[in-house]
C-alpha cells in the first residue's frame, strides 16, 4: 500500500501545471516578492540546490519513510542536474555568487533540526522544510523569472525552475499531509 501511495504521489506531482497556477511570465509583484539582484539570486538559487541535496541525503540515510526517501531520491538527482544548469547560467551571465542570507538561514535552521531527529520526527520535520524551503524558491523564481531587468542566462534558469519549483512544492505538501 504505501508503494502504491508513493506511486500516486510521485504521478500527481507530475501532471501538467493546474489552471490557474501563475506562470513565469507573470508580473513580479504577483510572487509576493521582490526578485534578487543577479549575484543575490545565485546565492538563492545555490542554496536552494545545495539544501535540496543535502537534505536528501540525509533522509536517505535517516528516514524508512518510502514517501520521504521517493521525494529525497527525486531531489537529490533532480538538484544536482540544476546546480550544473546554475553553475553553466551564471558563467554565461559573468555573475559572482552572493549568498541570500534569509534562505540560507532557513536552510541552515532547517539542517540543523534534521541532523538531530530520528524516526518520524525526522520525516515531518524533513516534509515541513521542504514546504518551505519549496515555497521560498516557487516565489523568488516566480518573481526573478518576471524582472526584465534580470540577466537573460540567470533568468532562463528561473524560468525552468519555477515548474520545476511548483512540482516540489505540491509533492512537498502532499508529503506533509501524509507522514
Amino acid at each position: 500500500m504505501v508503494t502504491v501511495g508513493a506511486a500516486l504521489l510521485l504521478g500527481a506531482c507530475q501532471q501538467p501545471q493546474a489552471a490557474g497556477t501563475p506562470q513565469a511570465s507573470t508580473s513580479a509583484a504577483s510572487w509576493g516578492v521582490n526578485p534578487l539582484p543577479d549575484a543575490q539570486f545565485v546565492g538563492f538559487a545555490q542554496t536552494v540546490n545545495d539544501f535540496e541535496v543535502q537534505s536528501g541525503q540525509l533522509a536517505l540515510t535517516k528516514s524508512s519513510s518510502e514517501l520521504v526517501r521517493s521525494y529525497a531520491t527525486r531531489a537529490v538527482s533532480e538538484y544536482t542536474n540544476d546546480g550544473q544548469s546554475l553553475s553553466r547560467n551564471r558563467a554565461l551571465a559573468g555573475v559572482t555568487y552572493a549568498p541570500d542570507d534569509n534562505v540560507k538561514s532557513i536552510a541552515d535552521n532547517a539542517m540543523s533540526r534534521l541532523n538531530s531527529l530520528q524516526g518520524s520526527d525526522f520525516d515531518k520535520a524533513f516534509a515541513e522544510a521542504q514546504v518551505r524551503v519549496q515555497t521560498a524558491a516557487v516565489n523568488q523564481f516566480g518573481a526573478y523569472s518576471g524582472n526584465s531587468n534580470a540577466s537573460g542566462p540567470l533568468r532562463r534558469y528561473a524560468q525552468e525552475m519555477l515548474p520545476k519549483s511548483q512540482s516540489f512544492l505540491e509533492y512537498a505538501k502532499r508529503l506533509a499531509g501524509g507522514v
